[in-house]
């Protein structure tokens, strides 16, 4: 574990686990590291070197006032790649982390990128505009933004139903898997949090997707309520070169700690291929 500063002087906090191939994940709103433990761990038992990073203004990373958008997030995680000096990386990247490690691609290219890997994420376009009639509204991104700015603790905690589809009659999802949903989000500053819900709802992707020239494996729950599938995954799928869909039925956003097992054993199969 440690920190790097940026060039702003802003400190990111990064955790870095095991030995072998660098496996980089970058994590979902409001979310910090600590959502990627399960995969650092068990990336690290099988031969990995696992490192993921609090965005700012997330979790022990700093909380400056400017740079809550996603050209930022994107060099934030190109300095913390070079500063420890990866290469052949994975990218691995939840939700709003989809769209950070996609902006980076864009932004810095593939020289250090093996893989990458968008697990519910948000490209190409979230916020729904004439070009993109499948998106969300801008009514509902309003809505998130009042819920941060009003009573923060109460939305995050009412916003992990339908996070983890506990909002379904066949919900398995624990009680304690939604306090540490809602414990990460309080760990966020709420400038932080406000602002990152314009970066993650209305950042167009599209031309950083067609910049991908890695294999690309892209994750998504057929059920997921935060990020629909058809606005998302299935216009990625069909923008990235060398892209495989792999759709989950009945899952939800947060998957990666819903279907743990199954995403862990496709990832690792990922990896894996030559």
């Amino acid at each position: 574990m440690g920190m790097f500063n940026m060039k702003d002087n802003t400190a990111i906090y990064y955790k870095d686990w095991g030995k072998g191939t660098p496996i980089v994940f970058s994590h979902g709103w409001p979310l910090n590291a600590d959502a990627w433990d399960e995969q650092l761990m068990f990336f690290a038992n099988n031969g990995y070197r696992a490192i993921a990073h609090d965005r700012r203004g997330h979790g022990r990373s700093g909380q400056p006032w400017m740079g809550n958008e996603m050209d930022t997030y994107a060099d934030d995680l190109a300095t913390v790649i070079e500063r420890l000096d990866l290469k052949g990386i994975v990218l691995v990247g939840h939700s709003t982390g989809g769209g950070e490690i996609t902006r980076y691609i864009g932004r810095h290219g593939t020289k250090r990128v093996a893989k990458a890997v968008l697990v519910g994420a948000v490209p190409p376009l979230m916020l729904k505009t004439d070009s993109n009639p499948m998106g969300t509204p801008l009514a509902a991104f309003d809505q998130i933004r009042l819920g941060v700015a009003n009573d923060r603790s109460q939305f995050y905690k009412d916003l992990s139903a339908p996070f983890y589809g506990a909002n379904r009659t066949s919900s398995r999802v624990s009680q304690g898997q939604r306090d540490q949903f809602w414990l990460q989000s309080m760990q966020v500053g709420l400038k932080a949090a406000y602002d990152c819900v314009k970066a993650f709802s209305e950042t167009d992707f599209s031309q950083d997707l067609k910049r991908i020239d890695v294999p690309t494996l892209i994750i998504h729950g057929d059920d997921d309520q935060i990020v629909p599938i058809g606005a998302s995954a299935r216009r990625s799928v069909e923008m990235v070169k060398n892209a495989m869909l792999k759709v989950y039925p009945g899952a939800p956003h947060g998957l990666t700690a819903t279907h743990r097992d199954q995403f862990n054993a496709d990832l690792l199969a990922f990896l894996r291929q030559s």
